[in-house]
């Protein structure tokens, strides 16, 4: 942990402030600090303070970055991807952990402090991915936090001997339980998800669930999963990922839906497609339900895209849910830093005295600016380090 003192910033209130920080946290924020003899002190030079930014939800063990160009060719079903993926990454001997670190240090150039990333596990590879990830974790410790979901990629009903190891995930030290489309890949939605939070119960863990099942299959299946929520007590423990499904019901649905989610705690997690259906920023916003963002996949054998500039991601969700007014592009911002952080149980979050020194420095006026024209980082601290300067590795990681 460190000390320092940032002087000569501007909070995103307005007005200028020095930043104290103490053992890798915020000690105080306010004008005309001071400095401890031989405390590292540098320069703001005026530019806007940001908390560091949350990715809600990636896929690090996947990525190709730092790797040669993967030629895509594979079929448009969601299992023609499950499939291609698990045959490519098993005859190449792909390598979650040195490719998980490429990401990790790439999100954190850019500012990126916290990260939760889905973590295929099955009953090919077993935990070896699972591994390779933790195994960077406890490297970026201390620079990055990343939270890993054990996440059935290939179902769980459907390949006998998955629940048995994502049991063993959790005892592994694995974050939280992840689940994938109950009633479109399982075919037995109820009986998926008894076992899914069964398994979470039992290690007093929490579920983050993709679900891409459109219209009301969707919605079906949603209101299994806050079924479980409600009987288990897990008020504000689930996330459910994507949830296509809200964006393709009526009204009278969707708000009896939102209602749910809302008295129940269950976050959304959104990554803006252009083309699917997806909840609405403002509309879960009026009911009270925590959205945030995240990239999912970065340039693996399911997508090209994607990027590890989370203002990028922010962007995005912006032109998504047509939010125009400064307010309103701060909300598209709100989802890949407190909400995200809240979603996802990042503890010591934000811009306060006692919260973690993730802070990053970007040249814009105000947040909507940072967030429109995606503001180079100027400078990016972790934990009270210098890990970044105008997007160049600072910290000696590579």
């Amino acid at each position: 942990m460190t000390d320092l003192l940032l002087k000569n910033v501007r909070v995103p209130q307005g007005g200028a402030a020095d930043v104290l920080v103490r053992d890798g946290r915020i000690r105080q924020i306010g004008p005309a600090l001071g400095a401890d003899p031989g405390m590292a002190v540098e320069d703001g030079g005026g530019a806007l303070l940001l908390p560091g930014l949350v990715e809600g939800h990636a896929h690090l063990d996947k990525t190709t970055w730092g790797s040669p160009w993967y030629v895509n060719e594979v079929g448009s079903a969601l299992t023609d991807r499950i499939h291609n993926e698990r045959q490519w990454r098993a005859s190449t001997g792909h390598d979650a952990a040195s490719h998980a670190r490429a990401l990790a240090l790439a999100f954190l150039r850019e500012g990126t402090t916290r990260i939760r990333t889905h973590v295929d596990v099955d009953t090919d590879a077993g935990l070896r991915h699972l591994d390779g990830v933790h195994a960077t974790r406890r490297e970026l410790a201390g620079l990055v936090e990343i939270q890993t979901v054990a996440f059935p990629q290939s179902g769980l009903l459907v390949r006998p001997g998955t629940a048995e190891l994502l049991d063993e995930a959790l005892a592994r030290g694995a974050d939280v339980l992840g689940g994938l489309d109950p009633s479109a890949i399982d075919r037995d939605p109820a009986r998926s998800l008894d076992v899914l939070f069964g398994i979470a119960d039992r290690h007093g863990k929490p579920v983050d669930i993709h679900l891409h099942e459109p219209g009301e299959l969707g919605a079906f299946t949603m209101e299994l999963i806050l079924d479980r929520t409600q009987a288990l007590g897990m008020n504000g423990k689930v996330v459910i990922s994507h949830a296509f499904c809200l964006g393709g019901v009526d009204a009278k649905r969707l708000g009896g839906l939102l209602q749910r989610l809302a008295a129940l705690d269950v976050a959304l997690l959104t990554t803006a497609p252009p083309s699917r259906p997806v909840p609405a920023v403002r509309a879960c916003r009026e009911a009270g339900v925590t959205i945030f963002g995240g990239n999912d996949g970065i340039r693996d054998t399911w997508t090209p895209y994607g990027n590890p500039d989370m203002l990028a991601r922010a962007t995005l969700i912006g032109l998504r849910n047509d939010l125009r007014r400064d307010d309103e592009v701060e909300w598209a911002f709100d989802c890949v830093t407190a909400a995200a952080a809240r979603a996802c149980g990042f503890a010591d979050y934000g811009l306060a005295p006692g919260a973690r020194a993730d802070l990053v420095l970007v040249d814009a006026s105000c947040v909507a600016e940072a967030v429109v024209k995606r503001a180079p980082r100027r400078l990016v601290v972790s934990g009270g380090a210098v890990v970044a300067r105008n997007g160049q590795d600072a910290a000696g990681l590579g």
